[in-house]
């Protein structure tokens, strides 16, 4: 009876193992496999029943920066409302898109999964304004992929990161787009198409959700929309990312290892000349409408004005900087812009009231779209 009970845990062990090693090496011949990547900076025994990413995903999911993602901005500063976008559920929203688009094409779907989760943790206080104000103010400039890879490399576990595989940590900082392109220029050596999946999901999810949030905030209409995108997409919006999804496997079949893609080629994930076409013209119509307001807009620039007042009050104060930012012993201004861009929304209005009584006031119940200077990343 007891050598049964000590030999049954190591044979559910090796027998889920060895599902994990089946599983990868039935994967596309183009997916990244756990004996393919680069592993890890610091090296770690594998996880009995838990593959090398899934790992990951888990670690970036228990992190606080995480949990912070729920009362950060997704397109509408502080807005008091029940359904508009957070941070965390545009997360989950980019996790679905590009969950469908791998499993279809047979690549690494815990791979995709973890470069979404761990995507946008970086994101500062009202989002993309934030974000602007920031790289205004920090001498070595503000981007939230970049600060999104330090939350995970350095900031979280008590300054000693996640040590999460180089896959996650590069799509992660690559998931960032110009505005020339929804689909980007992805690169052979650096872009897995797990991170292209990742990377094209992102910008169909808040491109979907976000002409949500601007009809119910009653900013656009539905006769507003551009015709390219509506012939394309149709007018039912709860079917655009399924759409959108069912054209990537079909135009991104080859990275499945059943196409006709010559072998010296490597697939890349990409949508139809038609889909392409209707979701840039989606975007730019979104950018004029939505992500630029006026620049004279009273709530931007009194988000402006807060996000500014916080990185100058704690780098000209940095004893105030809670102690698992300064671990490290870096400069202030470092110290104070790891600080703020990790605030929410609700923290920075408040931290800003107790520097500066009466600058929260005026706050509207919906909030004003995020202003972008020309050309930002988005």
């Amino acid at each position: 009876m007891n050598e049964g009970a000590t030999t049954v845990p190591m044979e559910i062990e090796s027998t889920v193992q060895r599902r994990i090693r089946d599983r990868d090496s039935s994967l596309s011949p183009y997916a990244v496999r756990a004996d393919t990547s680069r592993g890890r900076e610091r090296p770690e025994p594998d996880q009995p029943f838990r593959g090398l990413f899934q790992v990951d995903r888990d670690r970036i999911i228990r992190t606080k920066a995480f949990r912070r993602l729920m009362h950060k901005t997704q397109v509408f500063i502080a807005p008091l409302g029940d359904h508009y976008l957070t941070r965390l559920t545009h997360t989950m929203e980019v996790s679905l898109i590009a969950r469908t688009v791998t499993r279809a094409l047979n690549l690494n779907e815990d791979l995709a999964e973890a470069i979404c989760m761990g995507h946008d943790l970086g994101h500062a206080p009202f989002g993309h304004l934030g974000e602007t104000t920031l790289a205004e103010l920090h001498p070595g400039g503000f981007r939230h992929n970049r600060q999104s890879v330090r939350v995970v490399e350095v900031l979280e576990n008590d300054g000693r990161g996640l040590n999460l595989t180089w896959e996650v940590r590069q799509g992660i900082l690559r998931h960032s787009k110009s505005r020339t392109g929804i689909e980007g220029r992805p690169h052979p050596e650096l872009d897995t198409l797990e991170a292209q999946a990742a990377k094209i999901a992102d910008a169909l999810a808040y491109i979907s959700h976000d002409t949500d949030d601007a009809m119910r905030a009653r900013m656009i209409r539905e006769e507003d929309l551009p015709s390219e995108a509506t012939a394309a997409l149709g007018r039912d919006r709860t079917q655009w990312p399924i759409v959108m999804a069912e054209d990537i496997v079909r135009s991104s079949w080859a990275a499945s290892g059943m196409g006709e893609a010559p072998p010296e080629e490597t697939p890349v994930i990409q949508m139809s000349a038609e889909m392409s076409g209707a979701a840039n013209a989606l975007r730019e119509f979104l950018f004029q409408r939505v992500y630029e307001p006026a620049s004279a807009d009273e709530q931007a620039g009194r988000a402006r004005s807060i996000v500014a007042l916080l990185y100058r009050h704690f780098q000209r104060h940095p004893r105030l900087v809670p102690e698992e930012y300064t671990l490290r012993g870096e400069p202030p201004e470092r110290m104070a812009l790891d600080y703020v861009a990790g605030m929410t929304d609700s923290y920075a209005l408040r931290a800003a009231e107790e520097i500066q009584p009466g600058i929260t006031r005026g706050f509207r119940e919906i909030g004003a779209p995020l202003t972008l200077p020309e050309g930002s990343p988005r």
